[in-house]
């Protein structure tokens, strides 16, 4: 019996490396399978957090999984990577490579290190499976030679090592992992691929990809986030351009789109969360050690990452013509998650448009967000964080929306303006407000200005 047949039977455990948003999803996936599951991390705290139910975001089908798991027994957590690895016949990695944002320097410490962890429990006939998103060619450069080296095994004879890229919109993930998107995987040999694809054929209803080796897995893994964040910053210039010629560019839109050949995305503050704004960089710093320059794709980066300068100029130059003090007035932000309907505020454009404001005089800083409960970037700045929103409101002289969550869509101006208690400057950087009276201090990203 190989070890698919064994962890399907019960019979032996898979172990997750990384028990973060993704490392989660994929535990609360293998539990829903009736799998037994080991969640490996370094962090204690976030292991006890898990083990209490005090999860950090809202999904609910892994809540439910994670809870019934630890109840019947069948997840364990643990800090101790080497005995976890002797204990499991899968390996799952989902722990980050990071970035330098200064110097775009990659760093593998993390990687690196739970693979040489992994490698010293290593047994003949185990399966690693790596679901970090990684520059290409980090499986087979970087973490096959650690595991070869450390352990004395080879891949592909003796262990088997694939690449399986998590492919997760975090509030939907056990979804994602299950019904939406095929699985798309990339062996170090033949072997490898067919252990991988059979473990994962029984998890994703759409089945499985299978790409000729890691590498090509790795890319195809980058080119999904470089392709939305190119199509965003076509979005934003195309939006700036609309403000410039007195064009609604969501008219403009939903016109484009009608054409089968057109997939005009939206426009916003800029591009968060540790996916889009990383991937990139991974890419084109491989590339450019084999000399060549990805020109669009540094261009596109480099107008997403403009967006939110581009916001407080807006704001700036909305506020000098109002005469609004930016040391005595109010500002409302409704919006802190990278992205709606979560929790997740890593890289989020919010920050950067806060610091922005600070940078430039603003004082008295509000941010709302109904999903996020604390924020240590928000205490850094010496920002409050507010989930009420009528409070975060009253008395606000500038209100900016920059997050897609379902509880702005379609909030009335005139509510606003009623909460506030005032005639505030509201600017729409997602176009999600309702300007049902026609608010003339009610300007949005991508529409013509009409103020004044």
């Amino acid at each position: 019996m190989d070890i698919v047949n064994k962890v399907y039977s019960g019979k032996g455990w898979i172990a997750v490396y990384g028990v973060g948003y993704v490392g989660l999803s994929l535990i609360a996936t293998y539990l829903r399978k009736g799998l037994k599951v080991i969640g490996v991390d370094i962090d204690k705290q976030k292991l006890e957090a898990v083990r209490e139910g005090r999860l950090w975001f809202n999904e609910e089908a892994i809540r439910d999984a994670i809870r019934k798991g630890i109840e019947e027994g069948r997840l364990e957590l643990t800090i101790n990577s080497i005995e976890a690895s002797r204990k499991s016949l899968i390996k799952i990695v989902t722990v980050p490579v990071y970035i330098d944002w200064d110097t775009k320097k990659i760093s593998y410490h993390a990687l690196e290190d739970v693979s040489k962890k992994i490698a010293k429990g290593l047994k003949r006939g185990d399966l690693v499976i790596i679901e970090s998103s990684v520059p290409p060619g980090t499986t087979e450069y970087i973490v096959k030679p650690l595991l070869e080296r450390e352990s004395g095994l080879r891949a592909e004879k003796d262990f088997y090592l694939a690449y399986s890229p998590e492919r997760v919109f975090i509030g939907r993930a056990v979804k994602d992992i299950e019904e939406n998107y095929p699985k798309v995987i990339g062996g170090t040999g033949p072997k490898s691929l067919e252990l991988a694809s059979r473990f994962y054929e029984k998890i994703a209803k759409k089945g499985v990809i299978k790409l000729s080796n890691t590498t090509t897995a790795e890319f195809e893994k980058l080119a999904e986030g470089i392709y939305r964040d190119v199509n965003i910053a076509l979005a934003n210039e195309l939006a700036l351009a609309a403000m410039k010629l007195g064009v609604d560019y969501y008219e403009v839109l939903r016109a484009a789109n009608s054409q089968p050949f057109c997939h005009l995305h939206l426009p916003g503050p800029g591009v968060g969360g540790y996916c889009i704004p990383i991937y990139p960089y991974f890419m084109m710093n491989r590339v450019l050690a084999k000399g060549f320059i990805m020109e669009l794709t540094r261009l596109a980066r480099r107008i997403n990452e403009s967006m939110p300068y581009t916001v407080v100029s807006i704001i700036e130059d909305s506020r000098k013509r109002l005469r609004l003090d930016p040391t005595r007035s109010k500002v409302t932000i409704l919006g802190v998650a990278f992205r709606g309907d979560i929790d997740d505020v890593r890289l989020s454009p919010s920050h950067d448009v806060i610091g922005l404001l600070k940078a430039r005089g603003y004082v008295n800083i509000v941010a709302h967000d109904p999903h996020v409960k604390e924020d240590h970037i928000l205490d850094m700045l010496g920002v409050k964080l507010s989930n009420d929103l009528e409070s975060a409101l009253k008395r606000s002289d500038l209100v900016v929306v920059l997050t897609r969550h379902s509880a702005y869509k379609g909030l009335k101006v005139s509510e606003i303006i009623k909460l506030t208690e005032s005639n505030p400057l509201i600017i729409d950087t997602i176009a999600y407000l309702d300007n049902d009276i026609n608010y003339n201090k009610y300007i949005v990203l991508g529409k013509p200005i009409s103020i004044f």
